[in-house]
């Protein structure tokens, strides 16, 4: 599988999931860590994949999403954005809202 199509799968197997630096319980970057602090308090479980962990991942990825940087946020398999989008949402509420409804949608899927 190329890289590519293992971004697409994680996108795909993933409702919420974030590449980051580092893992939530230790991110390697601040930037991480604001992300994840904002994504553990939507409450939802989500995917992580540490993108120190595979260079070419991290360098495909901004390719693939057009984002230079990291963390990045991706919903549904489309891209959020970064931890200054993520904030903004967190605090407007709209991250929450949009995380359980990409949590919900995901159990109605296993379900069916």
């Amino acid at each position: 599988m190329d890289i590519n199509e293992t971004i697409k799968s994680q996108l795909n197997e993933n409702p919420v999931i974030l590449y980051m630096k580092g893992s939530p319980q230790a991110p390697q970057c601040g930037f991480s860590a604001k992300t994840v602090q904002a994504l553990m308090a939507c409450g939802e479980r989500f995917a992580f994949v540490n993108i120190l962990d595979n260079q070419e991942l991290r360098e495909a990825l901004k390719v693939y999403s057009s984002w230079p940087t990291y963390p990045q946020l991706y919903i549904n398999g489309e891209l959020v954005g970064g931890c200054d989008i993520i904030l903004e949402m967190s605090e407007s509420g709209e991250l929450a809202r949009m995380v359980k409804e990409a949590a919900k949608q995901a159990e109605a899927r296993e379900r069916s």
